[in-house]
């Protein structure tokens, strides 16, 4: 099993105490993302709430985080660099912001 892999399975009584996301942090959360780490595990790990990480993806809590992750990335597991999508996080609103979207729905 791989160190990243064992990493996140370890019961949360086994872990330190909860504390605030730093830099790093946000590093080995960009690399999880990559690795294909459930957003659950990343909660539990972190003992956070789901939004820090979203804050993280979308850039606006340490944003220079996601260039340091492709570097360290690229070191760690330059093999998975071809098959990996390094893309941004996009938000999809719940609600629709025109309602005259609605009209789609109807039949001629």
């Amino acid at each position: 099993m791989s160190s990243i892999a064992s990493w996140f399975r370890h019961p949360a009584a086994e872990r330190g105490p909860v504390r605030a996301l730093n830099e790093s942090d946000a590093v080995d959360i960009w690399i999880a993302r990559w690795l294909g780490i459930r957003r659950k595990d990343l909660v539990r790990r972190y003992g956070c709430d789901p939004r820090r990480l979203y804050e993280i993806w979308e850039g606006r809590r340490y944003p220079g985080a996601r260039e340091k992750a492709l570097e360290v990335f690229a070191e760690r597991h330059p093999n998975l660099m071809s098959r990996v999508d390094f893309g941004r996080h996009k938000r999809i609103p719940r609600k629709p912001d025109d309602p005259d979207q609605m009209a789609l729905f109807e039949t001629p």
